[in-house]
């Protein structure tokens, strides 16, 4: 249009201002197109780009950058036809194919004067149209291509920042000042599909994921900053896993829509509640006067020279540190109480990973892992091959299924369980009864099944020749932790279960001053039931004969105060490392005493205040009972409001949770409506709380997170570290507990983080060494939140570990 304005002739004016005019012309779209070709370069300046100029400018970070993509989380069972065989034995994946995201920038006001001008500048030029659409065509061409010359291929320049371009995908990470001061923040998202994660890539241990910047946005309202997705509608993800002879597509998955809102009170509210007190409860090690030396700190700031390698070791991918400790278990004076099956932590805690067995998959999801489990997930069939007439477990191609019958359960789990109410009413299951104790627990059918009656039962046994029986409980989605009733006292809390159970279980309960069974009584609550059964087979023999005898002399004589009663000295709360002994506690009878009183009928119990909750101060400085609800209410917003919106995390495939500092249990109380179970870990050195855990009817354990934890490895699908870290490399290398944290949790599990800004730059650099995915990264008053996931990448170096070595 212009164009035409400037050229037109018109008829009624002399020749001699038209050829003037035609010279003027000429001249000036000579002048403009030299103009042009010499700034090619310069194109008009969008609003996106003025908001990246003003976030480098004026926004610095905290937590150092790390690698960031869109993600999706994927879930579901995997079928046969699903998996490929790519010569490590791991399943490989097709990426599903997902939308293109579409967005819209935010306009952020203000740039600085040579933004101003350069725009002004593009503007004025368009103005007076000075540039013909040839001209203009050009420009832009060139100024694409220098643009693409100087990206570094990942959407970054060649300083590393991140270019904004209008029309382009890369939103990336989004950083504003807001009102009242600088609001720090950072939010990673990921895209990559891990489970592709598998044999292929490990070859590719060096290899650093691409980054993939996402049109994730940060919203300014008033205060208030919202990290939100930019997806606002579920894309559904296909799985193209292949077989050999390229079957059909079997499973379909849905993404979780992620709407992450942070609004920053709850927020700040969360990360201001970082430096937890004692309060009214000393710790575990202090009551049990057993504490360990500090191993020597080790706080390496440039983790991602770490060179990691596989474990070597007779156990091989079953490898526990702390139960297979070959180089102390050989040298054990006595196994008669069953001291080669207790923990013997090596002197120090290996940095090595685990290595995956041969074929394993992701798990199959609840509730059809409680019927079967992948075969070569826990490839063992010795179990199978003993107790196969007993229905216990079998082999079914390449599936692992439990019958749930047997002999114990002729009729099945649930008319046994209906059968043990039947008898005794006042157990009441799920209202009375909650929290049991399954001792001896075999492939933990039995507690597998009382999930239909809302009750959780806490299984446990040993590692021994019952091959991976507590390994199949956790892999089929059950409560269940290694243990053994030998030497020492159970790492629970007295009075803490309301049911202890025992099937079909030959322990010699009576022997010593029967000192197993008076453990039993001491974490079995006031009121509680032992249910002790045993098929008829087991009245024949003389040694059975034998042993009931003696179990019923000795519960006669309890209920008789026969057994010498404790000293008064004698803390029946103190587990950690505590030898075994032939005593009585004294049951409460004060109503202000936890035990004195029954708590109150599930699910009332859950988010009621333990009665016995008076005066003491709380871990948070307030009176116990208020510091009990205010985080009962916090854990409930930001989980509502983060955790299960914001992380990428499909919880319909999580079922295996642990809490790996848990206070009084908020965390897994605010997941009360999933189909999760929830381990709440109560470190030694943390305020013994587990009590008030166990009141509200969830599971928990003492532990030292210096050393192992007793389960297999791959048994958790989520971790949650709540500022454990920071606390723990005081006392020992964080190495250590990364690479127990790698045993622990499965492949395409999640770990989230809530600590210090400096602890969070540690462990995302150990984390990105171990080839895991950032999935997001947030920070605020030098408090941080990562979640990252792991994935199937294994190294291939092997370090021998001469102590588990037969």
């Amino acid at each position: 249009m212009a164009t035409g304005k400037y050229s037109r002739v018109d008829g009624r004016k002399s020749s001699r201002y038209c050829s003037i005019a035609t010279i003027v012309v000429f001249v000036v779209f000579c002048l403009v197109g030299i103009w042009m070709f010499m700034s090619s370069s310069i194109v008009p300046v969008t609003n996106s780009e003025i908001l990246a100029l003003e976030t480098r400018n004026e926004v610095k970070q905290i937590v150092p950058k790390g690698d960031s993509k869109q993600f999706d989380d994927t879930s579901g069972d995997l079928s046969r036809d699903e998996t490929i065989d790519d010569g490590g034995g791991l399943p490989s994946k097709v990426p599903g194919i997902t939308d293109e995201d579409n967005f819209t920038e935010n306009v952020v006001a203000g740039s600085d004067n040579e933004e101003k001008e350069s725009h002004n500048s593009a503007e004025k030029n368009q103005e007076h149209n000075l540039a013909n659409e040839n001209s203009d065509e050009k420009a832009e061409s060139e100024s694409a291509q220098k643009s693409m010359d100087e990206d570094d291929g990942n959407g970054n320049g060649k300083d590393g920042e991140t270019n904004s371009r209008d029309g382009e995908s890369n939103a990336g990470t989004r950083e504003a000042e807001n009102e009242g001061g600088e609001m720090k923040e950072v939010l990673h998202k990921d895209s990559r599909e891990s489970s592709g994660e598998n044999g292929s890539e490990s070859a590719e241990s060096g290899k650093n994921y691409e980054v993939d910047e996402t049109a994730d946005k940060m919203k300014l309202v008033g205060k208030e900053a919202i990290l939100s997705e930019s997806k606002n509608e579920k894309n559904e993800d296909k799985h193209l896993d292949q077989s050999d002879v390229g079957n059909n597509v079997e499973s379909k998955e849905n993404n979780q829509a992620s709407n992450e809102i942070l609004p920053a009170g709850i927020q700040s509210e969360n990360l201001t509640e970082s430096t937890t007190q004692n309060g009214a409860w000393s710790t575990q090690a202090v009551e049990s006067q057993n504490e360990k030396k500090s191993q020597q700190s080790f706080i390496s700031n440039e983790n991602n020279d770490l060179h990691w390698k596989l474990c070597k070791t007779t156990a091989g991918a079953d490898y526990i540190p702390c139960l297979d400790n070959w180089k102390v278990i050989r040298k054990l004076p006595s196994t008669k109480h069953y001291e080669h099956r207790e923990r013997h932590c090596p002197d120090e805690a290996p940095t090595c990973l685990v290595p995956l067995p041969e074929g394993y998959k992701r798990s199959i999801k609840w509730p059809k892992s409680r019927d079967k489990i992948w075969y070569y997930n826990v490839p063992h069939t010795k179990l199978a091959e003993v107790k196969g007439h007993q229905n216990w477990v079998k082999v079914t191609g390449e599936y692992l299924t439990f019958p749930g019958g047997g002999t114990q359960f002729v009729n099945g789990a649930l008319h046994y369980i209906d059968f043990i109410q039947d008898a005794v009413p006042e157990i009441a299951w799920g209202k009375r009864t909650r929290v049991i104790l399954d001792v001896g627990c075999g492939v933990a059918s039995f507690g597998g099944y009382l999930f239909e009656r809302d009750v959780l039962a806490m299984s446990f046994a040993p590692k021994d020749e019952h091959e991976a029986q507590v390994q199949f409980a956790l892999e089929r989605g059950i409560p269940a932790i290694l243990n053994v009733m030998g030497t020492k006292r159970l790492t629970f809390p007295s009075s803490a279960f309301d049911l202890v159970h025992c099937a079909r279980c030959r322990v010699p309960w009576h022997n010593e001053g029967g000192k197993l069974l008076l453990e039993l009584n001491r974490v079995l609550r006031p009121g509680g039931y032992f249910v002790w059964s045993a098929t008829p087979v087991y009245r024949k023999g003389p040694e059975d004969v034998g042993i009931w005898q003696e179990m019923s002399r000795l519960t006669k004589s309890i209920s008789k105060n026969a057994p010498p009663l404790c000293e008064e000295s004698d803390d029946p709360n103190a587990v950690w490392n505590v030898p075994l002994q032939a005593c009585m506690h004294k049951v409460p009878v004060d109503s202000t005493e936890r035990g004195s009183l029954w708590p109150a009928q599930w699910p009332v119990r859950l988010e009621q205040s333990p009665y016995w909750l008076n005066s003491q101060v709380g871990v948070y400085g307030k009176a116990a009972q208020e510091d009990f609800t205010a985080d009962y209410n916090h854990w409930k917003a930001v989980v509502s409001q983060s955790y299960l919106k914001g992380m990428g995390i499909d919880w319909s495939s999580v079922r295996n949770v642990m809490d790996m500092k848990a206070i009084y249990g908020g965390f897994a109380a605010a997941l009360k409506d999933l189909k999760v179970w929830v381990m709440n870990v109560v470190s030694i050195d943390s305020p013994d709380t587990l009590p008030i855990i166990y009141e509200r009817g969830l599971l928990g354990i003492y532990h030292d997170w210096c050393e192992s934890f007793n389960t297999y490895p791959r048994t958790y699908d989520v971790l949650h570290a709540d500022h454990l870290f920071s606390s723990i490399k005081k006392r020992c290398n964080l190495v250590t507990v990364i690479a127990e944290v790698d045993r622990i949790l499965r492949p395409e599990g999640k770990l989230i983080v809530r600590d210090n800004s400096e602890t969070i730059s540690q462990v995302e650099s150990m984390v990105k060494s171990l080839q895991w995915e950032i999935r997001m990264i947030y920070s605020k008053d030098n408090e941080g939140l990562l979640c990252v996931r792991k994935t199937f990448w294994r190294p291939t170096e092997e370090e021998p570990i001469k102590n588990a070595i037969v």
